[in-house]
């Protein structure tokens, strides 16, 4: 061999060792990007990975719902106890995965003490039915616990003196996913003023948790035409579920 040809070939063989580990590198990365569905790859195409799990609010491992139910007590934090019979906390499963929440009790609910009962809350049952799921197995609550009288809206005062609970049943039960029953639920939870209209048909995140606003089964009972809009939120908010 030619000891001035010598330096040349060893050149050659370590670019070449360079390119193949470049290679390897680019594959890798483009399974990865495969597999996430980025730049254009169909999501699953590529090797199985593990689900990632959105990140629940920050739960204190001794706190139960009783407990925050004790909390409440009998509520005489705004104005809406003078008018209410009964305070409207929550039912379902305490570990729920899914967490429906509304606006707040209606005429039926301020009589039985419990969500969604009247003739929107059997809507929201046959919604629940329709994503092969229970009210046992989810959880439903509202953003006030005290009927406002004649139905009216929440005041900011109201939402103000009754949020914090909520908050405190949804780190208790750290759900996986939520579901927002009309404008009232939608804004207080997501701190926007945008219109359920605008706001549903996509994932938002609360506190790390996908959430998806939809019509209110009231809403629905008026407006029957837009039962197809929500037929539509919950079957991206079905898939999601299973996929978590």
């Amino acid at each position: 061999m030619n000891p001035k040809t010598q330096p040349r070939a060893l050149d050659e063989k370590h670019l070449l060792s360079e390119l193949r580990d470049l290679v390897v590198g680019l594959r890798h990365h483009l399974e990865e990007e495969r597999a996430t569905g980025l730049e254009g790859w169909p999501k699953g195409s590529g090797p199985s990975r593990k689900k990632v799990q959105p990140t629940p609010p920050p739960s204190s491992p001794s706190l139960t719902l009783e407990d925050v139910r004790e909390e409440l007590g009998d509520c005489r934090r705004c104005k809406l106890h003078s008018t209410r019979k009964n305070i409207v906390f929550g039912t379902g499963n305490p570990r729920a995965k899914l967490v429906f929440v509304g606006e707040g009790p209606g005429r039926d609910e301020d009589l039985q003490g419990k969500p969604f009962v009247g003739l929107a809350g059997q809507l929201l049952t046959k919604i629940i039915q329709a994503i092969q799921l229970t009210r046992e197995e989810v959880y439903i609550a509202n953003i006030i616990k005290c009927r406002p009288p004649g139905n009216r809206n929440p005041e900011p005062d109201e939402i103000q003196s009754c949020e914090p609970f909520l908050r405190k049943q949804l780190q208790v039960i750290r759900p996986v996913l939520i579901c927002a029953l009309g404008n009232f639920a939608a804004q207080t939870l997501l701190q926007t003023e945008e219109r359920i209209s605008l706001l549903r048909g996509r994932f938002h995140r609360y506190q790390g948790i996908p959430l998806m606003p939809t019509y209110h089964p009231a809403y629905l009972l008026r407006n029957p035409n837009f039962k197809r809009d929500v037929w539509e939120d919950m079957k991206k908010v079905k898939i999601e579920y299973d996929r978590l």
